[in-house]
Parts: structure tokens; C-alpha cells; sequence
């Protein structure tokens, strides 16, 4: 009776070391981006996306300062500068996109507003992009 026991005991402490993890936590973990600046153009969203999930699983909304990147994490922060005007505003990524050539980010109406997209008429507007924070804890300033 105490072998069994004793065999089930090792068997479960096993088991135990075998599923911890390996890696330091999510916060402990130094991660390195490049700081490098992108430059193309910025479109923005259509009003019809509004209340759509987004690549991300949050639910777009026009009035927020999100945008979408082809590549970035979901939840980087992006300082985005209009090369026509020079105003900046500051975006969280939470979606994937633009899908044309030229573009490099897709902006809220509100993120657009701001760097006066919207009063251009055009709905592109050339911009730089500059990743302000990733998530992990790697900050550019």
C-alpha cells in the first residue's frame, strides 16, 4: 500500500517541475525594437468599421486613438508625424493593415482629426511613424 502511494507521489512531483515555466515573466523580459522611424501614408478608417472587432479581439472605435500596422505587436504605442504640418499624436496599434503598398498605418477618425487628415480632403497624408513603447518594457523616448 505505501509503494503505490509513494510511486504516485514522485509521478505527480514530476509532472509538477515539468510544466513550470522556463522563461522569466512577461515583465522580467527585456525586449529590443528597432527605433528606427517609418515613413509612407496615413489613411483612416471608414465610419461603417465602427463597433467591428478588430484584429486585436477589442471592438474599433472611431473615437479613440488606435491605429492598425502590418507588423507591429498589438498594444505598441506609435508617435505618428505628419510630414506635411509637422503635428504629432500618439496611437495604440490594435489592428492589422493598411494592405496597399504606400500606406504604413491605418488611423481612428479621432488619430486623423488630430493630425488634420480629415481637413485635407485627400484621406492619405504622408507621415513618419516612431515607435514610442512596445509591450515588454522596451521604451524609446
Amino acid at each position: 500500500m505505501r509503494t503505490p502511494f509513494l510511486a504516485l507521489l514522485v509521478v505527480l512531483a514530476l509532472f509538477a517541475t515539468g510544466c513550470a515555466s522556463r522563461h522569466a515573466p512577461a515583465a522580467q523580459r527585456r525586449v529590443t525594437y528597432t527605433a528606427a522611424p517609418a515613413t509612407g501614408d496615413a489613411s483612416y478608417y471608414a465610419s461603417r468599421f465602427q463597433g467591428r472587432p478588430t484584429a486585436s479581439g477589442e471592438r474599433f472605435d472611431n473615437n479613440q486613438l488606435t491605429a492598425a500596422h502590418r507588423t507591429l505587436p498589438f498594444g505598441t504605442l506609435v508617435r505618428v508625424r505628419s510630414l506635411v504640418n509637422g503635428s504629432t499624436v500618439d496611437v495604440r496599434i490594435n489592428d492589422r493593415g493598411p494592405f496597399l503598398k504606400r500606406r504604413v498605418i491605418d488611423l481612428s477618425k479621432a488619430a486623423a482629426k488630430a493630425l488634420g487628415l480629415l481637413a485635407s480632403g485627400t484621406g492619405t497624408k504622408a507621415v513618419e511613424l516612431f515607435v514610442v513603447e512596445q509591450p515588454g518594457g522596451a521604451v524609446f523616448r
